[in-house]
């Protein structure tokens, strides 16, 4: 429990190898000793309250809690490169290890270091990782992906990117004391939503938004929109230079559940003395990191899912650092919240080895149009079937179900019950509880008239009562069908096998519930609108109306595979 009183050294100044200062605040014990270190460096302002308040409770247990702000930003000197850019001048890797060496070394520090950060804190923790300062001697690692493109599976998430690039160009607004804009996150993200979002994810051609809505970060955002078809930063490349243990936490509705698999590397890549030490935690939560709440969405999912970033925080350091005998000790390295069952669960791998990917199979009479349709999901494979049909028009696009700050959750699926351009597939009321825990993929005979056109994927949960929330979602630009590397346009009217993966997703569903699949073209803005014309998105103003047919006969079974795991 918490029992020391905190002190607070604000702005100390490490010099960087290249003479760049950044600076940090220090979060120590009063008194005498010396404690763990705990490294977190962040583009979001070290004097954000999250930041103050996990620092204070951290340091309050008997840690010394650095919050540094990144290069570039806020106090830091420099300039600032955003984790999308073209890395040929990358600091973030010794940036990080020179800041956990002058942490190991501050006067209140035992010289033990490890890390943490949420999201693009985590961006910047995996390079400290990889960095392999000899301080780091264990990591923490929440809410990120481990290839950028798997992130947004190859199609600009024009919501958050816009929303985010706004929120992130107050700071540079203020060091250039430019007057065209908001000078604070919180200032910017109120403005956004209440002025500039509805003008500026509508706009056509993207790239001709005003500059100056952008700030400094305008040439940065620009650089990004072409890169669509090239990876931009795998972590993978970090995995095999692993040498402490790893703990990794995410969430079923985390938008960045690619943590899961930055699991799998290092897990692999894992050298003998690591084997068994790496740790992953999924919760039955979003993309958030100060609260982990019981209650996200409509669902409650009960007292279990409650849990506190610094009680996860603290639990991993003081079992490595502190030699503190706590859960780490002897549950399984892979903590599960199981969905519907509302309870945690332990397994030795992910995915789990007992798994049995089961085929649910795509069936209508041709009109599986809105949630009244005739399309059904079973295991009985199809024979003679007509395809269902509708009409994509990217200037009226399936509208994303997703909370205000353009982040991912469970979300009441009814107000798109009517759009006929959603063709649903469910099946009927089980008969039994069915587990499906793990990474599922729609394989998804279809034809459109376009060079180019998006297909999208979204499993929900309907309960007795007709609620439907929404579990996990994909999507499938089909120029992307061979692979990001390997871009190729369509034949119009020609029919293809879309293999189109899904996050993963872990939950019971019970007797009497429905397990139910929306197949779209379209999910904006969390995603860009395929425009349908095969010109590059960022330039292209024109908007075509696409007719799409999905297949599900005998010769073109398109079925959703579950990862279901035995009673």
């Amino acid at each position: 429990m918490p029992d020391h009183k905190v002190i607070v050294e604000s702005n100390a100044k490490a010099v960087m190898r290249d003479g760049t200062v950044l600076r940090a605040d220090i979060y120590r014990p009063e008194g005498g000793g010396k404690y763990p270190g705990i490294l977190c460096r962040t583009p979001y302002q070290k004097l954000t309250p999250r930041y103050v308040e996990l620092a204070t409770s951290l340091a309050s247990r008997g840690y010394v809690a650095v919050i540094q702000d990144q290069r570039g930003r806020y106090a830091s000197d420099g300039d600032y490169i955003w984790m999308w850019r073209d890395r040929t001048e990358n600091f973030d890797e010794a940036d990080g290890y020179d800041s956990c060496e002058w942490v190991a070394e501050l006067p209140w520090c035992e010289g033990s270091v490890g890390t943490f950060g949420h999201s693009n804190a985590s961006w910047l923790a995996w390079h400290l990782i990889g960095s392999q300062p000899p301080s780091l001697k264990a990591g923490l690692i929440s809410g990120i992906f481990k290839d950028a493109m798997d992130l947004n599976f190859g199609v600009f998430e024009t919501g958050r990117r816009l929303e985010w690039t706004y929120m992130m160009a107050a700071d540079m607004r203020r060091k250039a004391e430019d007057p065209t804009g908001p000078h604070t996150p919180a200032v910017a993200m109120q403005r956004w939503d209440d002025v500039e979002r509805g003008k500026y994810i509508w706009w056509l051609p993207l790239e001709t938004i005003p500059g100056e809505i952008f700030s400094t970060l305008n040439d940065q955002l620009h650089a990004y929109y072409p890169e669509q078809n090239i990876e931009h930063s795998r972590f993978g490349e970090f995995h095999p230079r692993v040498t402490q243990p790893i703990y990794l936490i995410t969430g079923w509705w985390d938008r960045l559940i690619g943590t899961v698999d930055n699991y799998q590397g290092v897990v692999e890549n894992a050298p003998d003395e690591l084997k068994g030490q790496h740790r992953l935690i999924i919760g039955p939560w979003g993309h958030d990191a100060t609260q982990y709440e019981r209650k996200i969405g409509p669902v409650d999912h009960g007292p279990d899912a409650d849990s506190k970033y610094a009680d996860l925080i603290s639990d991993w350091y003081d079992f490595q650092f502190k030699g503190v005998s706590n859960h780490f000790n002897s549950e399984d390295p892979v903590q599960l919240f199981v969905l519907g069952a509302d309870k945690w669960r332990g397994e030795r791998e992910w995915p789990l080895a007992r798994t049995e990917y089961t085929e649910f199979f795509l069936h209508s009479g041709g009109h599986a149009n809105t949630v009244m349709g005739d399309g059904t999901l079973s295991t009985d494979a199809p024979a003679v079937e007509s395809p269902d049909q509708y009409k994509y028009d990217p200037q009226d696009p399936v509208m994303s179900l997703m909370r205000s700050d353009s982040q991912a959750a469970p979300v009441d699926q009814s107000p798109h019950d009517h759009r006929r351009d959603i063709v649903v597939y469910q099946t009927p009321p089980l008969k039994e509880d069915i587990e499906v825990t793990g990474p599922i993929q729609l394989k998804l005979w279809a034809r459109t008239d376009g060079l180019d056109t998006d297909w999208t994927a979204k499993l929900a949960v309907v309960y007795e009562d007709g609620l439907a929330v929404n579990l996990t979602y994909g999507i499938m630009r089909a120029e992307y069908r061979k692979g990001y590397e390997n871009p190729a346009l369509l034949e119009p009217g020609e029919l293809y096998e879309y293999s189109i993966k899904l996050n993963p997703t872990g939950i019971l569903f019970k007797k009497g519930q429905r397990i139910r699949l929306y197949v779209s073209s379209s999910d904006f803005p969390n995603f860009d609108r395929n425009h349908n014309t095969g010109k590059p998105f960022w330039s292209d103003a024109e908007l075509r109306v696409a007719q799409q047919a999905v297949f599900h006969d005998a010769d073109h079974p398109s079925r959703l595979i579950l990862p279901v795991i035995p009673a």
